[in-house]
């Protein structure tokens, strides 16, 4: 279960960040908004790598980029895979990518706290974020599904409804084993 989990939270998140990628370009054509290169600095600062001035180096930018996208992705693989799908599920995950971001940026001195952006900035990078999560989120959700209902929605269909006497699933069949 786990190299499922593992290659198959890849290639969601890797399509995520894909489409939030395609979002992000489509929304900088029509409003004018610059590309960011905080994504090459937070991966400088986390690796101790040459810092550059201005514009960042693409392949950097990409890097790091791509790789929190992908890498991502494996977390929520591995939600879908314990039975937590569907937008809700996406919704929760958009919030674990976002504090991601916030803690990388942060920490490194890269970014600062988003009560201190410009509101329309926090909106563009919110909603950039929410495409993302729901984007993976279904690709994870579709890929889990082929492997049949996780521990957490067998456990849900024991009997409707989130009921004090409906114990745990035994161990067993935890994993459909």
């Amino acid at each position: 279960m786990i190299k499922r989990t593992l290659w198959q939270g890849l290639i969601a998140g890797a399509v995520g960040g894909v489409v939030m990628t395609v979002g992000e370009k489509l929304e900088q054509a029509v409003t004018g908004r610059p590309g960011s290169h905080v994504p090459a600095r937070v991966l400088q600062r986390l690796t101790g790598t040459a810092e550059h001035a201005g514009k960042q180096p693409s392949p950097v930018n990409w890097a790091m980029h791509f790789g929190q996208a992908a890498l991502l992705g494996v977390l929520r693989s591995v939600m879908a895979h314990a039975g937590l799908r569907g937008p809700v599920a996406s919704a929760q995950f958009a919030v674990v990518r976002l504090t991601n971001d916030q803690i990388l940026e942060n920490a490194t001195g890269v970014g600062a706290p988003p009560s201190t952006w410009p509101r329309k900035e926090l909106v563009v990078d919110v909603l950039h974020k929410a495409v993302y999560a729901y984007v993976t989120g279904a690709v994870a959700d579709a890929l889990a599904a082929r492997g049949g209902a996780g521990p957490g929605q067998r456990h849900a269909a024991e009997r409707p409804g989130r009921r004090a006497d409906v114990g745990p699933l035994r161990r067993r069949d935890t994993y459909g084993r």
